[in-house]
């Protein structure tokens, strides 16, 4: 038995062979809605604090929201946007003019941790996506505490 795009179908219930079956974690956890969602969270933390937001030079928070939310759908699987209007990602040498300390790691990881959490998905992928914010966090330091 063929699946609707002509892909042998391998078992009954086979979830790969069905139509709305995607292997991309952007549009599995919701897509844009849930990126934006996501970076809206962690922007409002970063707003208040006052390690943070001062690496963040323009006054209004609006582009480098845009950034994040293009950068984290590219990288999910969602559309190339980012790479498109900015290059190659390239995240340690745009973060190298900022102390990246352990200090704001944490802080970052902080209201990180309160937007994953806003975004209340399943077990799995709230796993999936918190993973990789650490290991991203821990990859970004440039400069001792």
């Amino acid at each position: 038995m063929l699946t609707p795009e002509g892909r042998p179908q391998l078992m009954r219930n086979d979830p790969f062979s069905q139509p709305d079956y995607t292997d991309s974690f952007y549009a599995l956890i919701g897509g844009h809605e849930t990126f934006v969602r996501l970076v809206d969270v962690f922007y409002e933390g970063v707003a208040e604090d006052e390690l943070l937001r001062p690496m963040y030079p323009e006054e209004d928070l609006g582009p480098a929201k845009r950034r994040l939310t293009m950068f984290f759908e590219q990288y999910w699987g969602g559309p190339g946007t980012y790479s498109e209007e900015r290059g190659h990602p390239r995240l340690r040498m745009r973060h190298m003019p900022f102390a990246v300390t352990a200090e704001a790691r944490d802080r970052w990881l902080l209201h990180m941790r309160k937007a994953v959490d806003a975004l209340e998905l399943p077990p799995l992928h709230e796993a999936t996506l918190w993973d990789y914010m650490e290991r991203a966090a821990h990859s970004l330091l440039n400069t001792p505490s």
